[in-house]
């Protein structure tokens, strides 16, 4: 977590503090696992009382191209974070054309890839499902599915929004600094956030069936 100097004069104890917007963010996402807490509860509920719908409609599912898409996002996290280690450097633009000299904005670039292509697979598995006639409205299964899955599909989209907004702001300054990073640092710890929700829901719809 960034901190802020309070005092820089010389023989004098220096004193640092969080960051605001750090601290802010992180005690947002405490409201946000509350809110994906329900979102799970609301999950073993429904399955806890049609276990024979569950058993019937969770063999439709593809569990090898959600693996994938799956592995595609874990990845993302860590594209993200030699993202942050460019923005801890102040380092927002390439160098060089090796991934050894990219700045913060390659390796953001490269994170929202990834984060557009796992949006992008979750809808094509959509449509897949229905075609084997599993929706929003189909029966409780379908609802718990995409209700859970749904919210956190949002929540991918709002993170690749943010990561064009961090992006935008290193070409609009002359000089990449210290506010840039944090930008940088809280956008990467949503992101963080939103993969480990992912990977829970993962073994909940997936592996544990």
């Amino acid at each position: 977590m960034t901190s802020t100097s309070l005092s820089h004069n010389v023989g004098i104890p220096v004193v640092n503090r969080p960051s605001v917007v750090a601290v802010g963010t992180i005690v947002w996402l405490g409201s946000e696992v509350m809110f994906f807490a329900g979102l799970f509860a609301i999950y073993f509920t429904l399955r806890s009382t049609s276990p024979g719908l569950w058993a019937f409609e969770t063999s439709k599912l593809d569990v090898w191209y959600a693996l994938g898409n799956t592995t595609i996002l874990v990845l993302s996290s860590v594209t993200c974070q030699f993202g942050v280690f460019a923005a801890e450097r102040l380092q927002g633009r390439a160098t060089g054309w090796k991934p050894t000299q990219w700045g913060m904005v390659e390796w953001f670039f490269l994170t929202y890839a990834m984060g557009a292509v796992f949006v992008i697979g979750q809808i094509f598995e959509y449509a897949n499902l229905v075609a084997e006639h599993i929706s929003m409205s189909s029966n409780q299964y379908g609802s718990a599915f995409y209700i859970t899955t749904g919210f956190h599909g949002l929540h991918v989209i709002g993170g690749l929004i943010a990561f064009l907004l961090v992006i935008g702001r290193v070409f609009s300054v002359k000089n990449f600094t210290h506010k840039e990073a944090t930008s940088a640092i809280v956008v990467s710890y949503y992101w963080h956030f939103v993969d480990v929700v992912w990977i829970g829901l993962f073994l909940v719809i997936y592996v544990l069936k």
